[in-house]
């Protein structure tokens, strides 16, 4: 049997009892780093006077996934095995779903538990309606700029996460892009320090520029605009000098201006 089980984004309270259940009565623990779910399972003996016993504890994340997947027996599933990424329900921006898949080709019996989620808890707290279309991480350098395009041409909300260490350059490169649609920012959510921020990217962008940016987030953008699709055969074809070339191809597919100019010098 296989379940996959939510952890807590940041409140522990917002664990379930299905999800302590599961916990306790694991045989296996799959997890994406098994220094986090250890923890976990120490904070909530302590909390809840819980002793859930000996765990076999393996490693599951997204580098070692299709080795550990190639290498495992589906009789390793007779046993109870959990699988918690670091915080939220598997699956979302977190390895997962190729295990749910594993257990489909393989007829393994699974459950999937609900419980906490970043993304929709800001979607919630955003105030929108409608439908929406969840992005994830953005890619930071390769095809950046081509994703972040798609986002801003959604026609739906879009909701993406973001790091600490790069929200300014996102909200800074919307800026550049469109300063004045609307955003919806959460920070931290379930913590101690959760905030929420709703104006436009510019505003955000000059409030936040000089404080000292903590935590996870989600970003939540209002519907855009659809744009229609550039040809890049057409670009190629653009009698205009060849720097200039490259450089537009670049901040087209996120490409870097060097490897398109050499490739444009030598066809």
């Amino acid at each position: 049997m296989l379940l996959f089980v939510p952890t807590p984004i940041g409140n522990l309270q917002d664990i379930t009892y299905r999800a302590v259940s599961a916990l306790r009565d694991a045989q296996v623990i799959l997890a994406e780093d098994t220094r986090v779910v250890k923890k976990l399972l120490h904070l909530l003996s302590d909390r809840l006077g819980i002793e859930f016993g000996y765990k076999e504890i393996l490693s599951f994340h997204e580098h070692n996934q299709e080795r550990f997947l190639s290498n495992v027996e589906p009789s390793f599933f007779d046993r109870v095995v959990v699988y918690v990424s670091d915080a939220g329900m598997p699956g979302i921006s977190d390895p997962g779903a190729s295990l749910v898949r594993y257990a489909q080709e393989h007829s393994i019996p699974y459950e999937v538990l609900p419980g906490a989620n970043a993304a929709l808890t800001a979607w919630v707290a955003s105030g929108y309606e409608g439908e929406f279309t969840f992005f994830g991480f953005l890619p930071h350098k390769k095809e950046r700029a081509t994703k972040l395009q798609e986002v801003l041409s959604n026609p739906y909300h879009s909701i993406l996460y973001e790091a600490p260490h790069r929200l300014l350059k996102l909200l800074n490169e919307i800026v550049q892009l469109e300063p004045e649609r609307e955003l919806f920012l959460a920070k931290e959510l379930t913590k101690k320090y959760e905030r929420f921020y709703k104006a436009s990217a510019k505003e955000l962008f000059e409030r936040l520029k000089n404080e000292q940016i903590r935590g996870e987030w989600v970003v939540i953008l209002t519907p855009g605009s659809p744009k229609p699709q550039l040809d890049l055969s057409a670009i190629y074809r653009l009698d205009m000098p060849t720097k200039q070339k490259a450089k537009l191809l670049s901040q087209l597919t996120g490409e870097s201006a060097k490897t398109i100019y050499e490739k444009l010098i030598n066809d």
